[in-house]
């Protein structure tokens, strides 16, 4: 996972949930059915694609999935 698409296709595929980045920004509150195991199975999801650890604390802090998207970025595109 290289860029916003491919964050996007993962969360679509994980969790089933369809966004743009238009709309990735919405809080998890306007997100529809979003809870708590949406963001474990994210999460895990995303560790397991990157090898890299998810900061756990920072991901609490998110309002977003985007906020979220930003904050595994860096692991993601290092060397590329």
């Amino acid at each position: 996972m290289k860029n916003l698409d491919d964050f996007l296709l993962l969360v679509e595929n994980e969790i089933g949930l369809s966004l743009t980045p238009a709309t990735v920004g919405a809080g998890f509150d306007e997100l529809p059915g979003w809870d708590s195991l949406h963001l474990l199975t994210l999460l895990t999801a995303i560790e397991r694609e990157t090898g890299q650890r998810v900061p756990m604390a920072q991901v609490l802090e998110a309002s977003s999935l985007h906020d979220i998207f930003v904050l595994t970025a860096p692991a993601r595109t290092v060397g590329t």
